[in-house]
């Protein structure tokens, strides 16, 4: 959320950021949102004014009754009785006016970095830099549900059953290699000087609307039943939710964390062939990092944290690329995105392993969260990124690690979390 102080001194820097976002159904609700802002302030004005008279005219009163003067004191408690009146309709009023202008300032986009390449989607993100050389074995890679099934390592059909499409089973080798990336995972960020942490998995709606946009959260979001809790579809909502309405030490930041949860969203939308299996379900787990961090320290960060995922991957020798998202494809919050993209020599192409994003102080500013320091008072930064996400990870990996004869080899990082195995084998 922007301030509206900017929007006001620069509403054509906002419309142009909008027009740069390829959202000019928008444009109109700069105007609308500094009009209604405008009698909001006129209306707290006069609130103003009226209560600063209420003292005045009270002192005025005892001084007409004391000289006498009862007819002049009826007429004044009268003008007292009408300004309570008015009092009241304005308070209604300006919560009313300030509700509306909260609602419009939720929708009107973050102002991107200017280094932000312009683009109407993610057909137009631009590829910033490879990390390894992709490897396309001599022999035929089967899809990767056919790869675990071989290793009797998933059954669909039962999580179909129980629970319908979007679920799996893990078994045996598969399911252990899974919880073996997530520990490896946290070792890894743990070992970089992040705080390890376990975060609640259910936020509350003012959380849900702090951390995300309403189209993100109507699109993702599971809600639970007569309750103000949402399910997270990532511990990234409940990670900066942890510092609401906190006032920071300037001297106590960065804040750096690394958290493992699972994850649930509804995934609207229809997915092709590639899309099946589990590259895009229900639910999920992860292992994520976030910063909370001083405004000009979050470029340092944003840098930091894309490369950390960058190099979990590489020391698993999968072949990975940084995609830097263009305008259209950056959701309203963020100023700034990078993907990584991780090789599926299957289908000889990258795809999204993991997701980099600096949120500026939107999500700050929409969760009060403050620092405080030798200049006063200003709003923290906020970023987050994917360290890793199986099991959609596991495709690359299966994929990377597959031999002729269906086996998988286990890279020597990982061997400590897999009882000192080498290889699954069918």
């Amino acid at each position: 959320m922007l301030d509206l102080k900017f929007v006001r001194e620069n509403p054509d820097i906002v419309k142009e950021n909008i027009r740069k976002k390829f959202q000019d159904t928008k444009l109109p609700l700069v105007d609308e949102v500094i009009d209604l802002d405008a009698q909001r302030r006129a209306a707290q004005q006069e609130a103003d004014n009226l209560r600063a008279s209420r003292k005045k005219i009270s002192k005025q009163i005892g001084a007409l009754m004391a000289q006498g003067k009862k007819e002049e004191a009826e007429e004044v408690k009268a003008q007292v009785t009408r300004n309570a009146e008015r009092l009241a309709e304005l308070e209604v009023l300006e919560g009313d006016l300030a509700e509306k202008v909260k609602k419009i300032m939720m929708t009107i986009p973050n102002i991107i970095d200017p280094s932000v390449p312009i683009g109407k989607d993610d057909s137009e993100n631009v590829e910033v830099q490879k990390y390894g050389e992709p490897i396309v074995p001599d022999f035929e890679i089967p899809y990767h549900t056919d790869i675990m099934e071989k290793l009797h390592g998933i059954d669909l059909e039962s999580a179909r059953r129980v629970a319908g499409n979007g679920f799996y089973y893990l078994m045996g080798d598969i399911a252990r290699l899974h919880s073996a990336v997530i520990a490896y995972a946290r070792d890894f960020m743990i070992d970089r000087g992040f705080t390890y942490c376990v975060p609640p998995f259910m936020i509350r709606s003012n959380v849900v609307t702090g951390v995300m946009s309403f189209a993100e959260m109507d699109a993702m979001m599971y809600k639970i039943e007569g309750e103000d809790l949402y399910l997270i579809g990532t511990s990234e909502h409940s990670m900066i939710g942890k510092f609401i309405d906190n006032v920071l030490q300037e001297d106590s930041l960065p804040r750096t964390l690394t958290s493992y949860s699972p994850c649930f969203r509804k995934e609207k939308g229809a997915h092709g062939i590639e899309e099946s299996g589990v590259y895009r379900i229900h639910q999920f787990e992860k292992q994520e990092m976030i910063v909370v961090c001083k405004p000009e320290d979050s470029p340092m960060w944003f840098d930091k944290l894309w490369q950390n995922t960058v190099d979990l991957f590489r020391s698993l020798d999968i072949p990975v690329r940084t995609l830097e998202c263009c305008s259209g494809d950056l959701a309203d919050l963020k100023v700034k995105s990078v993907d990584v993209e991780a090789c599926s020599p299957r289908q000889q192409k990258y795809f999204e392993v993991g997701s980099c994003s600096n949120l500026g102080d939107a999500q700050a500013r929409r969760l009060r969260i403050r620092v405080v320091g030798e200049g006063g008072k200003y709003f923290a930064h906020t970023l987050n990124n994917t360290v890793v996400a199986p099991p959609r990870m596991l495709i690359a990996f299966l994929e990377n690690n597959l031999n002729e004869d269906g086996s998988v080899n286990i890279p020597e990082v990982l061997r400590p979390y897999m009882g000192g195995k080498e290889v699954i084998r069918p």
